[in-house]
């Protein structure tokens, strides 16, 4: 065993003694949460660079906001066991990608292949993207996940990729009204035409466009499942301080199979990469929405 390979078998299981128990988690020294960031650092980089060398360099170059990026970003927040590292890359590409932070963007593209994601699910992020934050982030954003893709694969360009389905208004509301069904557990009407009728008495043409495209183009892919798309969804409203659009996707979410302690995880990320305000708008809508579905009993 090589000695890089020793280092990381110890990062490994002397961060085992260090993990959350259950809902809370024991205090820690501050070598506690160093070897808790490398271990996470590790995984970002899949072992090609020195963990530790790599944290000291950034120490060097960018004094307390490189600390804070080591033993904060990823010793306090990317440790925690609430999500998969895969899940919370899901989260950090959403909303990178819906706030144009296009460098960051590129680094995470990398990260989130090294969690287990794959480029398809990357690439279906960036439909999300286009429906919840427009389409010009979206695109701005596809162009930075290509150039890293390309330097991956050390090409030029990228082979050619297909089109969506074409489909027919009529499938496209059929599959807006499945949707529509999972994420409001039900309660939606389950006629099509009733149901699309409906919403063009509500939003007008608006109403056209997100039924039909949001929600019977988008969110009908096979290519990523509705939890993880509701995790995106809930990632970028937050990130961008869509907190009425919160009240219905909150609990789409949990109709989705995320549990209450994974949306409020999600807030948590969110610190980090959508700012404290943001986090704190994100989590009294996500209280909100909580207490009415209590109040239903």
């Amino acid at each position: 065993m090589s000695r890089r390979d020793r280092r990381r078998e110890t990062v490994v299981v002397r961060h085992q003694l260090f993990r959350y128990e259950g809902e809370t988690m024991n205090k820690r020294t501050h070598a506690e949460r160093r070897v808790s960031a490398l271990e996470v650092l590790d995984g970002f980089v899949a072992g090609t660079y020195d963990a530790e060398r790599s944290a000291l360099a950034m120490q060097r170059r960018r004094g307390a906001l490189g600390s804070f990026a080591i033993d904060v970003v990823m010793g306090d927040v990317w440790s925690r066991p609430q999500f998969s590292r895969r899940d919370r890359s899901l989260i950090v590409i959403s909303v990178l990608a819906a706030i144009g932070s296009d460098d960051e963007l590129s680094l995470h593209t990398q990260v989130g292949l090294n969690h287990g994601l794959t480029r398809t699910e990357i690439e279906e992020i960036l439909l999300h993207v286009a429906a919840y934050a427009g389409f010009p982030m979206a695109m701005k954003a596809s162009r930075v996940i290509d150039d890293r893709f390309c330097q991956i694969d050390q090409v030029d360009r990228l082979p050619e990729r297909s089109p969506s389905a074409f489909r027919d208004d009529h499938e496209r509301r059929a599959a807006a009204c499945d949707v529509r069904r999972t994420l409001t557990g039900g309660r939606s009407n389950p006629d099509p035409d009733e149901d699309f009728a409906a919403f063009i008495d509500r939003l007008g043409e608006v109403g056209r466009v997100a039924y039909e495209w949001a929600f019977g183009d988008v969110w009908a892919r096979d290519e990523l499942g509705r939890r993880d798309r509701s995790i995106i969804v809930i990632a970028i409203l937050t990130g961008l301080s869509r907190v009425e659009e919160l009240a219905f996707h909150v609990p789409a979410g949990l109709n989705h199979g995320l549990s209450r302690t994974e949306i409020e995880e999600i807030m948590v990320q969110m610190t980090i990469y959508g700012g404290v305000p943001r986090a704190i708008e994100g989590t009294l809508a996500m209280q909100e929405a909580f207490a009415k579905i209590d109040a239903r009993g």
